[in-house]
């Protein structure tokens, strides 16, 4: 099973992650790299990997992205990874074990969330499927984001992967702010009744970081993991924050 996996990764000035992302990756004969035409030395760092071929694309979105990504791999599985995904040790071998039937499309990882290389006992970071037959799943657009279309069955790995994102936390801003842009424009053109209750929370407008703050530090108990604990809530509910005030300055902003 692990020859027949092709990870792909997505970079865009990932100097501070993509060293630490690859070298996990030493098993696969063949790494793709898709950069969005970096300014840092994401291109030079991802050369010394023998393993890794480095593709370049100018970023329009990330689902075009990933799927520009998806039609250069040879093998029937991909692994699609972001640059500060790390996998452990206890994954790789599960990978090694895996033998799907047929008609299993994809496969969801679970994530442990790492502050400055020290994992939390908790986070509101949803599986994944990162591991899917490339012939039958393509990605689509959701929100700020982009979401697999898995057409037949998928399970749920039980070794996590590491999300351990080394990037100044001015870049994190920059990107959030980004996110909740599309994020209102999926929520105010969803139909209200199909809404989970985290979206119906936040087109409140008041009440998402209130209850994401005390959900984070009290109920996910991030509060015993200290001052990386308060870090983790802090950024969760900044995101809802941000998104919150983007939504009120759409109600508050005169028709153009």
């Amino acid at each position: 099973m692990i020859d027949e996996i092709t990870p792909l990764v997505l970079t865009y000035n990932e100097a501070p992650n993509i060293e630490r992302c690859l070298e996990k990756l030493s098993w696969a004969k063949r790494v793709i790299v898709l950069d969005s035409v970096s300014t840092d030395e994401t291109a030079q760092l991802v050369r010394a990997f023998p393993n890794a071929d480095l593709l370049e694309r100018k970023f329009d979105n990330h689902t075009a992205q990933w799927n520009h990504g998806l039609d250069h791999a040879r093998t029937n599985w991909v692994l699609s990874l972001d640059a500060d995904y790390l996998l452990t040790d206890e994954f790789i071998a599960m990978l090694a074990t895996l033998k799907p039937e047929g008609d299993v499309d994809a496969f969801y990882a679970p994530f442990r969330y790492c502050v400055f290389g020290r994992p939390l006992r908790a986070c509101l970071y949803p599986p994944r499927a990162l591991l899917f037959r490339r012939d039958r799943c393509r990605y689509v657009a959701d929100g700020h984001t982009q979401m697999l279309h898995v057409p037949g069955k998928s399970y749920h790995l039980t070794q996590p992967v590491d999300h351990d994102d080394r990037k100044p936390l001015s870049r994190w801003l920059v990107s959030q702010d980004h996110y909740a842009r599309l994020e209102v424009e999926k929520l105010v053109q969803a139909d209200p009744a199909k809404l989970r209750l985290q979206d119906k929370l936040r087109l409140k407008m008041i009440y998402a970081p209130i209850v994401t703050l005390l959900y984070t530090l009290f109920v996910r108990k991030l509060i015993l993991d200290g001052w990386r604990g308060w870090f983790y809530a802090y950024q969760r509910t900044l995101a809802e924050i941000m998104l919150s005030l983007r939504l009120l300055e759409r109600e508050l902003k005169p028709d153009e």
